[in-house]
């Protein structure tokens, strides 16, 4: 029994994978790209049009752009890669959050 314990360390180590070089972490990590709201006041009152979130996207150095129209539901999970763009119901933009 005493032996066998010794080789559950050596079993766990064989199942772990590591990952491929230059993939995308799964978290929410990209390389590279880090999320930041200074210089994005501009954009509140813009409407919320797919040149407007590129813009946003490019602005705030986020690598993932998600657009939050008034009702809909949020996951609470935090990227530091990703950007919210919160809309009224006029689609134009109230907020930019990074997470």
């Amino acid at each position: 029994m005493r032996k066998s314990l010794l080789f559950v360390p050596a079993m766990l180590a064989a199942c772990a994978t590591a990952s491929p070089p230059g993939a995308i972490p799964v978290h929410g990590v990209t390389p590279g790209h880090k999320c930041r709201t200074e210089g994005t006041n501009g954009f509140i009152g813009k409407l919320g049009t797919s040149k407007t979130g590129a813009a946003i996207k490019r602005a705030s150095r986020a690598a993932v752009l998600r657009w939050a129209p008034p009702g809909t539901m949020l996951t609470m999970d935090y990227r530091e890669d990703r950007v919210t763009v919160h809309l009224g119901a006029d689609r134009k933009v109230t907020q930019v959050k990074c997470g």
